[in-house]
């Protein structure tokens, strides 16, 4: 029996703890720790992964190490199924993992956590009573968390000036005739001239509201317009000096038509006028990192604008006062990401996206040889930056452990928290082994193949061929709860990294370029018959499925193969004719397949799928988002109403105020239940298949 009592630790902002003399083990809880004082059961046997567990899982993400190097605040979300809604709080865990606390436990989502420079604040964000995202802050020195920030806008990103007196925030325009809007009023028309006038999550977008970046004064409470002008401004970061702020914005006059995002600097005073540091036409993303002398900024550059959706991002490095941008890894044909300099600002090390992990590596600032520093099976991500040089907090997941952090000390990962260590103690998960085949031209393929828990050797299982979406994005080690769930249910699982996925080189990724549904229905179906070939797969038990991207593809390859007894397209399309002025996708379509009016057999050629309705027997189930504005719910009612009248079995499941990424948590257990239930249905029942006809390969299945 343990001994307990309450304590207050003046530097945890007052926060009221249960510090026991147990393990830390026994001190944290969390939604999966018995209540204290229960009785000891016997330890159940591991069973397989169930649909409420999806629920159980606890997402961690975004380590910020405080300025003494003691402590790792992160944020922790969690589902409350009584409530139907998740939750983020912040959480701390001590440098040596000997200490992990919980700070905040309200209602309301925390996120964003930052520690100020001087390290006498953790700050995050948080809703305040008029439902607006402001930053609140936790002293060292004891008392209740503090909302800091009243900007009107509300806050969606900050930052700490070097000297702590200061923030920089990002936050949209107030519509000044808002305070005639009044609940029992009718809403206001929507008045559009934008040429991009859609986004998921968001809704219409008029353009004329913007987000712009704001100086606040700590001390003054007082807030300050800092840029201004048609434009949208984020990921605002200080030099060390702090005489300037480096942000991202699109400015050209391109910008209407183009994905373009320019670099800027501009000095921290009201007034001032902006300065573009990129002098590449491209997109431009985060990081933006100072040198500790404050001369140089890093941030990552794109390629060639036209290839935007296949982007693979690089890192430059551009002195402050004036000159070229510096390309610091040429010969690394991967995308590289998270980015921070070394104290003395000889090196960077950064994260690389490799095929099916990620990994940290490092380059002298001067660019040259690339050093790895993280190897094996996983995906390590989100550094974040040191009071020291070679001891970084980071993010590690792989295919048994969703995300924890960990630290990185001069090269060995060592973990931080075990949110999630239940699960490697009830839970029997399935086998992933990375695999590898050649397509018919010749072109190798990754993939992740998963058989069932306690399966090591397959013998003609009930096949299921899950698709990743994006394009641009990949399969990989990462825990994957999707993957699992299926594969509990005995089905063999392949996820394949067909061309147009990150990790094996932009040439791969753009390949498909203004030609879809061709290329990557190929990589699938290789290894749809390198399975079969291996005596992996029934031939007679195929099913296929996937999101996004993932449910277009799947439109595409039943299209054009007739051996999958039961398909699964969520969030997909195929008349791709319509999506014209429908989606977000604007500027990628007149990039990749120019305005429909004038090149209509392109157009056409891509739409296969719906012009051969008549032609796909597959049983297919439609999902999707009823507020979907990424790829709108008009993608799947078009595929159902066809194959509906066609007479194929069928089925159509729209989910209420959803968006693009379905995130409510009754509606995310339903999906998973659903996906099951229909591959139960009608593919672990099926019969032998048709002669597979000789035209009816990828590339011609668009004719």
């Amino acid at each position: 029996m343990t001994s307990s009592l309450l304590v207050r630790r003046p530097w945890l902002a007052g926060v009221l703890l249960l510090v026991t003399t147990a393990p830390l083990a026994a001190q944290v809880t969390s939604p999966t720790t018995p209540a204290a004082g229960a009785a000891a059961q016997p330890a159940a046997a591991p069973r397989p992964i169930v649909v409420a567990d999806v629920d159980r899982i606890i997402s961690v993400r975004d380590p910020q190490r405080s300025p003494d190097g003691a402590w790792v605040a992160y944020a922790a979300s969690t589902v409350d199924v009584a409530k139907d809604k998740s939750d983020t709080d912040i959480w701390m865990v001590k440098w040596d993992g000997s200490d992990r606390i919980r700070l905040t436990s309200t209602p309301d989502a925390e996120s964003a956590a930052r520690w100020s420079p001087d390290g006498k604040w953790l700050s995050f964000l948080r809703a305040d009573e008029k439902k607006k995202s402001q930053v609140w802050t936790l002293s060292r020195l004891g008392g209740e968390a503090q909302k800091l920030t009243d900007v009107a806008g509300g806050v969606s990103g900050y930052a700490w000036s070097p000297d702590s007196a200061r923030l920089v925030v990002t936050s949209r325009d107030v519509d000044p005739t808002a305070a005639d809007d009044k609940p029992d009023k009718a809403p206001k028309p929507i008045e559009i001239e934008t040429f991009k006038f859609k986004r998921d999550g968001v809704g219409y977008v008029d353009g004329k509201l913007r987000t712009h970046l704001y100086l606040y004064d700590i001390a003054a409470k007082r807030t300050t317009p800092l840029t201004s002008g048609p434009y949208d401004d984020s990921a605002p970061t200080w030099s060390p000096d702090g005489r300037h702020i480096a942000f991202i914005s699109a400015r050209s006059e391109a910008r209407e038509r183009s994905s373009l995002r320019e670099v800027y600097v501009i000095e921290s005073r009201a007034g001032a006028t902006p300065r573009q540091v990129s002098t590449n036409t491209a997109r431009h993303s985060e990081p933006l990192a100072w040198s500790p002398d404050s001369a140089t900024l890093l941030f990552m550059e794109g390629g060639d604008p036209r290839y935007d959706a296949y982007e693979q991002y690089r890192m430059a490095i551009v002195p402050v006062a004036g000159g070229r941008p510096t390309v610091l890894t040429p010969s690394l044909d991967r995308p590289v990401s998270d980015a921070v300099w070394s104290r003395d600002g000889s090196r960077i090390t950064f994260v690389v996206t490799d095929d099916r992990e990620q990994y940290v590596a490092s380059v002298a600032a001067r660019g040259g040889a690339i050093t790895r520093i993280t190897s094996g099976q996983q995906v390590v991500r989100s550094l974040a930056d040191s009071p020291a040089d070679d001891h970084l907090a980071v993010t590690v997941s792989s295919a048994r452990q969703p995300d924890e952090i960990y630290a990185l000390d001069g090269g060995t990962l060592r973990k931080l928290t075990g949110h999630n260590d239940w699960m490697a103690k009830e839970l029997t998960l399935g086998t992933v082994k990375p695999v590898e085949f050649t397509n018919k031209e010749g072109v190798r393929i990754g993939a992740l193949l998963t058989l069932p828990p306690a399966v090591t050797t397959a013998n003609r299982l009930p096949f299921i061929l899950h698709i990743h979406g994006g394009p641009n994005g990949q399969d990989s080690y990462g825990f994957n709860f999707d993957r699992e769930w299926i594969a509990a249910n005995g089905y063999a699982v392949l996820q394949v990294n067909y061309r147009g996925s990150h990790g094996r080189g932009q040439a791969f990724q753009s390949a498909i370029f203004g030609d879809w549904g061709n290329k990557e229905v190929a990589d699938l179906l290789a290894g749809v018959d390198w399975a079969i070939k291996e005596g992996i797969a029934d031939p007679a038990r195929l099913g296929i499925g996937g999101w996004s991207y993932g449910g277009i593809l799947t439109n595409y390859t039943i299209a054009s193969d007739p051996r999958f007894k039961g398909a699964v397209s969520g969030a997909g399309s195929s008349l791709q004719l319509t999506m014209y002025g429908t989606d977000q996708y604007i500027v990628q379509y007149e990039t990749e397949m120019g305005q429909p009016w004038k090149t209509m057999d392109r157009w056409m050629k891509v739409s296969y799928p719906f012009f051969k309705i008549d032609q796909i027997k597959t049983p297919t189930m439609f999902m999707a988002g009823e507020k979907d504005f990424n790829v709108p719910a008009i993608g799947s009612e078009q595929m159902y109403q066809g194959l509906k009248s066609v007479g194929t079995t069928t089925r159509l499941i729209i989910y209420p105020g959803q968006f693009h990424g379905i995130t409510r948590p009754s509606y995310r257990r339903h999906r998973l239940e659903q996906w099951v239930g229909w591959f139960d249905t009608h593919v672990k029942g099926g019969v032998s298949p048709a002669p597979r006809p000789v035209t009816a390969t990828a590339a011609e299945g668009q004719r």
